[in-house]
């Protein structure tokens, strides 16, 4: 057999990792910001009558009109300023291929980035052929406005991610440190991430209307509907008729459509009462941390806490050989020793806390 023609990857691959996730997690499953709760008896049954008539033989609506009219009820505007991907990691791969021209004098586009964050803007970024910038979060994990204005007058930056509640340190940016970023910036996409924005006290998505070089990006991924893969960003027309260029035809399967509109629509109840009962569940979560001897636990407006320990790898290990599944962040120096860990149900958290309770947190195991 012949070897196989390797030499024509891309030089941004040598350098990073296939994306895994483990084969058999663990009964108490809290490391990937899922909601805790399936769907309940009757919103099944109402989903699965729905998905029978589906079309399958034909391709879905490439434009995905009656998901775009629910989430438009939801999130003002007009379904010409959104567009869908296939969860926020396609809408990012999109708004990179589509925004992608190097500012003059640059060899390549850039794009600045609080860090740490979530992990696919740097990324994708790379792959797309980005240069990606990292600003460090403050002392706090707050965001760095000085810093971050520096890097945007300095690199230049075809598009900005901040996401916020930020991924993984769980806290919230405030309005005038986004404002103050985003004014600074009239020549650059701020696209403000709002995956977890269901958790926190307030959207940004009006700001679309304020701003012409803000888009705010979604998905259902964190409310209950991981497995359907639905994101989107909403943003200024001009900006999605461009995008739309780099959108894959028919990158929505119909289930997905079909079934996003209905949770959106006849069973919205279903993801406000899935949201309101992992508040309710991350305040008692979070005073039960708080307690625990060695655990210093941030405080969140997601779906998760970041806590410090005295050995995070440690404490990892203990608790799945004890049948819970956290989140370490091993190749991310400033987290070496946090753990993030997602709120579960009452069940999955009662198991998180004994398991902790085994465990000596000022020295791991």
């Amino acid at each position: 057999m012949t070897e196989p023609p390797l030499d024509i990857t891309g030089p941004a691959l040598a350098e990073l990792s296939a994306y895994h996730t483990p084969p058999n997690p663990a009964p108490t499953k809290l490391d990937a910001n899922e909601s805790p709760r399936g769907l309940p008896p009757q919103a099944r049954a109402r989903l699965a009558q729905v998905l029978a008539n589906a079309p399958l033989h034909r391709y879905p609506d490439g434009s995905a009109r009656e998901l775009k009219a629910a989430l438009c009820e939801r999130l003002g505007g007009g379904p010409d300023e959104l567009l869908l991907g296939v969860g926020s990691d396609e809408v990012i791969q999109i708004l990179l291929s589509a925004f992608d021209r190097p500012r003059d004098g640059q060899a390549k586009p850039t794009v600045v980035i609080p860090s740490p964050t979530f992990v696919m803007y740097p990324i994708t970024s790379k792959i797309q052929g980005f240069d990606p910038v990292e600003v460090p979060l403050d002392e706090r994990f707050g965001l760095d406005v000085e810093a971050m204005i520096a890097a945007i007058e300095t690199h230049r930056p075809n598009l900005v991610f901040i996401a916020t509640p930020n991924n993984p340190t769980g806290n919230a940016f405030d309005d005038r440190s986004l404002e103050r970023i985003i004014e600074a910036s009239p020549g650059t996409l701020i696209v403000i991430d709002e995956a977890y924005g269901p958790f926190s006290e307030h959207s940004r998505i009006g700001w679309v209307d304020r701003y012409a070089n803000v888009g705010v990006m979604s998905t259902l991924s964190k409310v209950g509907l991981a497995g359907l893969r639905v994101g989107w960003i909403r943003m200024h027309a001009a900006l999605v008729h461009e995008a739309e260029k780099a959108r894959p035809p028919y990158n929505l399967c119909m289930p997905s459509q079909m079934a996003a509109t209905l949770m959106l629509t006849e069973l919205s109840h279903v993801i406000e009462e899935t949201v309101a009962g992992v508040i309710a569940e991350r305040a008692r979560l979070g005073s039960a941390l708080n307690d625990l001897p060695g655990a210093r636990v941030l405080p969140s407006e997601a779906n998760f806490f970041l806590v410090e320990v005295a050995d995070a790898e440690a404490t990892q290990k203990g608790l799945l050989d004890l049948g819970v599944q956290v989140r370490r962040f091993a190749k991310v120096p400033r987290l070496a020793n946090h753990l993030r860990i997602t709120v579960g149900t009452p069940a999955e958290n009662d198991a998180l806390l004994k398991a902790l309770q085994t465990l000596s947190l000022s020295e791991g195991r």
